[in-house]
């Protein structure tokens, strides 16, 4: 499963690749990083057949999470569109509707919870 992390905090990479070591050495999980929407919607042009999931971030500069989230739903919307996951530190009810309006399939709080993320991603793989 290629997953592909959108968040303009650089430490998520090592993080992720630390708490998913056992799957991406196993191949069952491969990540790809971006730290920006613009730079997400990006490696879509190049990449969107392989992704499976996207988690990104709400609360970024430039182009924020919710906003990505509109383009990936308006321009890659064919069959099977990548599964989207919404992140942010702020568990506010007005993000998480504006998420779920918007085409999320997810969303989730900082900071992550890796067993809960490891769960979803299991009903994913299944």
């Amino acid at each position: 499963m290629k997953i592909l992390v959108v968040d303009d905090e650089a430490d998520v990479q090592p993080l992720f690749q630390q708490r998913f070591r056992k799957e991406i050495r196993n191949g069952e999980i491969s990540f790809d990083f971006a730290l920006s929407g613009e730079q997400a919607l990006v490696y879509l042009q190049e990449k969107h057949s392989e992704v499976v999931l996207i988690l990104s971030d709400i609360n970024m500069p430039g182009m924020s999470g919710l906003e990505l989230l509109s383009h990936i739903r308006h321009d890659y919307n064919m069959p099977p569109p990548p599964v989207v996951m919404m992140i942010t530190a702020y568990g506010d009810e007005d993000s998480y509707q504006q998420a779920i309006q918007k085409g999320a399939d997810d969303f989730l709080t900082k900071p992550l919870d890796f067993n809960l993320l490891k769960d979803k991603l299991k009903t994913l793989i299944a």
